[in-house]
């Protein structure tokens, strides 16, 4: 569900009221789906399940529902559109649960709706967001930490990161021989897992012009072009590093302009999901790779200055939705 103070709950009624969520099942909190169902007039119902396997007996125009265990009491006492602790304690114990699910088979894939960092932080949750926490709890017991890696992909373009959520001084120590090779072992099997028999991987430089052959930065020089070498050695078809200024334009597929490549490997955050979200937010959506399980989003936000009015747009959760079915087939 997310954050119930955000536009999570919102924008699931509406992606149920439309049939595109049809076969899914809402992991969340009663009260806060009622009142999103009121909020949106979608003319749905709500069907509270004790198993989750009973959400295929559920009829159409019907929001199937199994309340997360754990959540806070007071939860629908925290005000919509704002940062409030029981609301990220909510969010947790919904992904917690969710995680339990695709483990013990009863879900074939999870669809995350937005969750809010600092509720997060506020409740006392160790983790900067949803691809940490997720990763540590697909991590087996005693066993080190699954690498992990984000994708952001709409029809036109696929963004894989090295790094994620950090600051940019801590990120660009981050980018290693080791982190950018492990990206693109990560990245080219789930390409071939979506069908590509050799996917096109371009890589982004981390400097301006990437380096310009050392005069603005050594690590296109120093690491990145090595551990591209050490890929391609590896039978993937990676390339560059390129210009990060040009290569997603490259990337880039429409009607008259087919991508020269399927996706980029992109050094930091902003480099690789602002062109991603600049060609729409309201198809784009964030891919967990790495993990046991298929794992979605919207590439959007809790969106709290919205929240409440029941005019946030559903389109990015129905294309969550769509791909998480398509992988986990």
């Amino acid at each position: 569900m997310g954050d119930a103070c955000g536009i999570g709950p919102e924008i699931i009624a509406k992606a149920f009221a439309t049939g595109a969520a049809r076969g899914a099942l809402v992991l969340g909190d009663a009260g806060a789906m009622r009142r999103a169902l009121a909020l949106t007039g979608q003319g749905t119902s709500l069907a509270l399940l004790e198993r989750a396997s009973d959400a295929f007996a559920c009829p159409p125009n019907c929001v199937p529902l199994l309340q997360a265990a754990g959540l806070p009491r007071d939860l629908l006492q925290a005000p919509v559109g704002q940062i409030d602790s029981r609301a990220g304690a909510a969010a947790a114990a919904c992904i917690t649960q969710a995680v339990s699910l695709v483990r013990a088979g009863e879900a074939s894939a999870i669809v995350t709706a937005p969750v809010h960092k600092e509720a997060l932080a506020a409740a006392g949750i160790a983790y900067p967001g949803h691809t940490e926490m997720l990763q540590a709890l697909a991590a087996e017991p005693g066993q080190p930490l699954p690498p992990v890696r984000m994708m952001l992909a709409n029809d036109e373009l696929r963004t894989v990161l090295v790094t994620i959520h950090m600051s940019l001084r801590r990120a660009i120590d981050a980018v290693t021989y080791e982190a950018v090779l492990e990206t693109l072992r990560i990245a080219d099997r789930a390409a071939r897992s979506f069908g590509l028999s050799t996917p096109r991987i371009a890589v982004a430089g981390l400097n301006p012009h990437a380096g310009e052959g050392g005069l603005f930065g050594d690590e296109e020089l120093r690491i990145i072009a090595p551990a591209i070498a050490a890929a391609r050695a590896e039978g993937i078809a990676a390339s560059g590093p390129y210009a990060p200024d040009t290569v997603f334009m490259r990337a880039r597929h429409t009607a008259s302009h087919p991508g020269a490549f399927d996706l980029v490997v992109a050094m930091t955050h902003d480099h690789g999901l602002i062109p991603v979200k600049y060609l729409g937010v309201e198809q784009g959506v964030n891919v967990t790779l790495g993990l046991p399980f298929v794992r979605t989003s919207p590439d959007h936000g809790t969106a709290f200055d919205i929240a409440g009015t029941g005019r946030a747009d559903p389109a990015s959760l129905i294309a969550a939705l769509r791909m998480a079915q398509q992988l986990s087939v």
